[in-house]
């Protein structure tokens, strides 16, 4: 299954990938690919700990509870009246790929559109979990990758997911147990991937368990002679699982091409980040891991995209893994079950304002690379595409009964081959008397 970067197309937009890969874009370039010259950027600030901070602003606010009239509520300490500032130009992305994200998260967000009115009418079958205000993090991080590369996503990930290959139908299919979705309809939801030819690790429930099917694949990949990136994402809730710790120490310790996108929104299902951990930045807890952490804004494409592309060619050079947080606010509750009624108005309106499509819209426009008229273009566009994709999915049938049984577990005589080329080993010297391991000596 070909890339979907390029699915829906622009007039006037000229494709943005080569062989499903994106154009590499010279980091000395002093020039953009319409010949004007980068903006100048503004150099990081830094948290009291070192980290780097790209954000161009600051959250002025926080949460604390409150009992009150014999009920337990969160009031917002601070101000959220400010205005959202402007996206931090990008040091890699030309103008055609950073119109390709902006395409991509918009069929991001009306694919989550379509689930959710079929959600409504009874078509999905179990829970939806929606990622309004995570487009940026989720597709401009999986832009950074190359084909060889690993996705490792969680539920809310189904914008990176679009960007590795996987069709809105399919997931559309998934979520409704079709015969022709992804699993086949045995099934349901998000926990779908395809290690054959796309490379997408299949959502673990488990929080935290991803990160070490991660490491292992990039292990693999090592031993086959090449070096790999994973990007692997988690929650702020979930990155206080001991999985989490386990899986991006090995990765850490062993110089594993494991890129973890912290998504940092606020919220760990219903409790506020203020009573889920001490600590102010969640990058902060790259030190402990001896790796390199940054903070980013999560609802800055550009920010997103160039903090993961500097990871995967840190991973590229054999260099190991990389810790990224990026801040950003879930805008839906943590299913469609969920209203997220605990989280105050007021935050919700902050976050609103920084919908991280139309920052991305207004940056496009501002700097010349898109009119009003070509924006409209190519959201119609996207309509119309989705609503192609949605007839489609549900035009499907359901699957056959009777297979019911088949493809359920896999079969251990299946043979795997090697993505990479041939595994590589030292050779041993067979002279040599093998000593006896730690634990044989422990129980003698």
């Amino acid at each position: 299954m070909a890339s979907r970067k390029t699915e829906v197309k622009n007039a006037g937009a000229a494709s943005a990938s080569v062989n499903g890969k994106p154009k590499e874009s010279k980091e000395t370039n002093s020039k953009e690919s319409n010949g004007s010259k980068v903006p100048p950027q503004q150099p990081p600030t830094k948290n009291p700990n070192g980290i780097p901070d790209y954000r161009l602003e600051q959250l002025p606010f926080h949460t604390e509870g409150e009992w009150k009239d014999g009920h337990y509520h969160y009031i917002v300490v601070g101000d959220t009246t400010a205005p959202p500032p402007p996206l931090r130009p990008s040091k890699y992305l030309t103008r055609e790929q950073s119109i390709d994200i902006y395409r991509l998260m918009i069929t991001n967000r009306r694919m989550e559109d379509a689930l959710e009115r079929m959600y409504k009418q009874s078509k999905v079958i179990g829970g939806l979990y929606l990622s309004l205000g995570q487009e940026a993090t989720s597709v401009a991080s999986a832009y950074a990758l190359g084909k060889d590369d690993w996705l490792g996503p969680m539920i809310r990930n189904q914008g990176s997911m679009i960007v590795k290959g996987y069709k809105p139908r399919d997931t559309m299919m998934q979520y409704m147990a079709k015969g022709g979705s992804p699993t086949r309809g045995r099934e349901s939801g998000s926990h779908y991937g395809d290690a054959k030819k796309l490379n997408v690790i299949a959502p673990i429930s488990h929080l935290g368990d991803s990160i070490s099917v991660c490491a292992g694949v990039a292990l693999g990949a090592r031993i086959q002679g090449k070096n790999i990136a994973c990007l692997a994402y988690i929650g702020d809730g979930g990155q206080s699982t001991g999985p989490t710790y386990e899986g991006f120490n090995f990765a850490a310790v062993q110089r594993l091409g494991v890129v973890l996108v912290v998504e940092h929104n606020l919220w760990a299902y219903s409790t506020p980040v203020e009573l889920q951990f001490a600590c102010k930045d969640l990058a902060d807890r790259s030190l402990g891991y001896g790796v390199p952490g940054v903070i980013v804004d999560g609802t800055d494409a550009n920010q997103v995209y160039d903090a993961t592309h500097e990871a995967v060619q840190r991973a590229y050079r054999g260099e190991g893994a990389s810790f990224i947080e990026a801040k950003l606010m879930r805008m839906k509750g943590h299913a469609m079950h969920d209203a997220a009624t605990y989280v105050p108005p007021e935050v919700k309106e902050y976050w609103k304002r920084r919908d991280p499509i139309l920052r991305m819209e207004q940056y496009l426009i501002g700097r010349g690379w898109l009119t009003v008229e070509e924006a409209k273009k190519i959201q119609a566009d996207v309509d119309a595409f989705m609503e192609e994709e949605r007839a489609f999915a549900e035009a499907s049938p359901m699957p056959d009964p009777a297979e019911a049984g088949t493809d359920v577990y896999f079969d251990n005589a299946t043979d795997i081959p090697l993505k990479y080329g041939d595994v590589r080993v030292q050779n041993a010297n067979a002279s040599a008397k093998l000593a006896e391991s730690s634990a044989t000596t422990h129980y003698k």
